[in-house]
């Protein structure tokens, strides 16, 4: 895992196959603030119940120019299944090899039970317009993380209209 990524430091680039197979680019975004959100599994109940929050306050991170992309380890068919189920709006990008989510330090020890075993670590990343990391969750509750995000956004931006 790599717990080195700090916040303003540069966004590591990435390319993975979103839920049509499509190739998509972090570079694609530039000028939009993207939400990076790392989850373990599609379909199961408090990955479904993030997916679903982060899609009904779609608009309004359209508002504050952001777009969100959740990443797991699915393949594209599974994704797609997913955002078709759930009516889900937002990127879905699939990462079976899990290299952009170590990168991005989402891949670590969990346990369930009292049994230790590696897996992706629910956490978001916040990176600006230009590309730079600028906020980090490491570790999220999925009902209600999108809320805490969009807040967190509409905070960021007054701050930096402020600065200007």
């Amino acid at each position: 895992m790599h717990k080195h990524l700090k916040t303003g430091a540069k966004a590591p680039a990435l390319t993975l196959p979103d839920q049509e197979g499509r190739k998509t680019k972090l570079s694609d975004f530039r000028g939009e603030w993207v939400v990076l959100y790392f989850y373990p599994k599609d379909g199961t109940t408090a990955c479904t119940t993030e997916a679903c929050e982060f899609t009904e306050g779609l608009s309004a991170f359209r508002r504050m120019g952001a777009r969100v992309i959740g990443i797991s380890p699915d393949s594209p068919d599974s994704h797609a299944r997913f955002a078709e189920k759930n009516h889900l709006k937002h990127i879905l990008l699939s990462d079976p090899e899990h290299e952009v989510i170590e990168t991005y330090g989402a891949w670590g020890e969990k346990s369930i039970y009292g049994k230790k075993y590696m897996g992706v670590v629910r956490s978001t990343w916040l990176v600006s317009p230009e590309g730079r990391l600028s906020f980090h969750w490491p570790e999220v509750k999925a009902a209600g993380h999108a809320e805490e995000v969009r807040e967190k956004l509409a905070q960021i931006r007054r701050k930096g209209r402020k600065a200007a």
